[in-house]
């Protein structure tokens, strides 16, 4: 029997990227390919690119031109793909180029480059597909594509308009991530509280019922797998209100990864951000109210052209009151082909930017420390991420992996990654948490 083909593979960008990884390789070990983390040797190379910002597409194609030094033989898919021309100007000998989301056009390239030698009765795989993740967690799509049309962002031009999936589908693949072990399931996609936007919130046979695509209805089912499931990417439309409650109850973990962007009303309008006129401050304290343990995060933009220092400090002051748990921070870059470089607004300088941005992490700092602080003497459960013997490394519900903090375990019995132990918090500091198994 021939030796069954060698791909190496290369996954950069987002977890939506990862979950697109993780689909292709299994479609590749199910034909019987074989994964190698080498070029070198390998009948092929596929990297997976990213091209949301400039400095995402130099990292892509600087892996497009390591592959190619490496191996000679490489097919490009992925965010960047959706450029060819990009990709064939810098590298013209690329073997293949498709889009984001193109399995098939990805499989066809395969195909091409290294025919497949399967055999049927050693190229057997576990029913949850392959995993790029630890085996305690893993990410669950729920969309592709954003029907938004934010000023900085190209994502719609990369992957398309929004496109749900029927909820009987996802909730059959988190029923057999279940069922392989994962403790815990990261729900993402480009805008989660628009789910079932675009098919209407058509109803699907899920066992014995029909499941409406419909961010409350999913939530309700994902609930009762046992496992812990984690909301991101949510838009803080006035439907979100209604998962609260599922938070409350500990049917979902109570967490909410939200990404504001910015405060400042003008700043907003002129990113062109979905729900920029909400009242969140009065909404985030509604869904407290309800779920008094509940954890946000988000992100924001620093230096967005047209910031004034009113502005600023108009995001300080928003900060203050809001009492977010995490929040990560970037200093605006322009992207090619965003609407932002039309806008005709005055750019930022980029010492200004700098400013803005460290004065932003020092202040999100202290409350972040302030938040961590209320956990210090409480017992909560913690899943383990990393072990090594009788210390360990993991996260409390409030906390994705990361991209939030940690928790640090010390225990006078041996821990195992994917454990869930209960912790007593000692100490905090700005980030993370130090405590004893209990």
């Amino acid at each position: 029997m021939s030796a069954a083909p060698r791909v190496s593979f290369v996954s950069l960008g987002c977890p939506k990227a990862l979950v697109d990884s993780e689909r292709i390789i299994t479609r590749l070990r199910a034909e019987g390919y074989e994964i190698t983390r080498k070029h070198d040797g390998a009948d092929l190379v596929v990297v997976n690119t990213c091209g949301f910002l400039d400095s995402a597409r130099d990292e892509s194609l600087n892996a497009i031109g390591s592959a190619l030094s490496e191996n000679g033989r490489v097919i490009v898919t992925g965010c960047l793909g959706a450029e060819p021309d990009v990709i064939r100007e810098k590298h013209p000998n690329v073997f293949a180029i498709t889009g984001p989301q193109a399995y098939e056009s990805v499989m066809a390239a395969v195909h091409e480059a290294a025919p497949p030698s399967h055999d049927p009765y050693i190229d057997l795989l576990p029913p949850q597909g392959v995993k790029l993740t630890p085996r305690h967690y893993a990410y669950l799509k729920i969309s592709e594509g954003c029907n938004n049309r934010c000023t900085f962002c190209i994502i719609p031009a990369l992957r398309g308009d929004l496109v749900s999936r029927p909820a009987a589908e996802i909730l059959r693949e988190a029923e057999k991530l279940a069922k392989a072990g994962v403790k815990e399931i990261l729900v993402i996609s480009q805008d989660t509280s628009a789910y079932g936007i675009d098919i209407k919130y058509q109803a699907s046979q899920f066992g014995d019922r029909a499941v409406r695509a419909k961010f409350l209805d999913l939530s309700e089912e994902l609930g009762k797998l046992g496992v812990w499931v984690r909301m991101h990417y949510v838009y803080p439309y006035p439907h979100v209100a209604d998962v609260i409650p599922l938070m409350a109850e500990g049917k979902i973990l109570p967490y909410l990864d939200i990404p504001f962007q910015h405060a400042s009303p003008q700043v907003l309008k002129n990113m062109r951000r979905p729900a920029h006129g909400e009242k969140t401050l009065e909404r985030i304290r509604g869904w407290r109210e309800v779920c008094p343990d509940l954890a946000i995060r988000s992100t924001f933009i620093v230096g967005f052209p047209g910031e004034t220092d009113g502005d600023f400090e108009m995001l300080l002051d928003w900060l203050d009151e809001a009492r977010i748990d995490r929040a990560g921070c970037f200093k605006y870059e322009p992207v090619r082909g965003a609407r932002s470089n039309e806008l005709g607004l005055e750019q930022v300088p980029q010492e200004i930017k700098e400013a803005r941005w460290h004065r932003f992490m020092q202040r999100q700092q202290k409350i972040s420390a302030t938040q961590l602080a209320k956990k210090v003497g409480k017992r909560l459960p913690v899943l383990i991420d990393e072990a090594h013997g009788n210390s360990a490394k993991g996260r409390t519900k409030y906390d994705a992996p990361e991209i939030d903090g940690s928790v640090h375990i010390q225990s006078r019995r041996p821990m195992r990654a994917g454990d869930i132990v209960t912790v007593k918090i000692d100490r905090a500091d700005a980030y993370d948490l130090y405590g004893s198994a209990v």
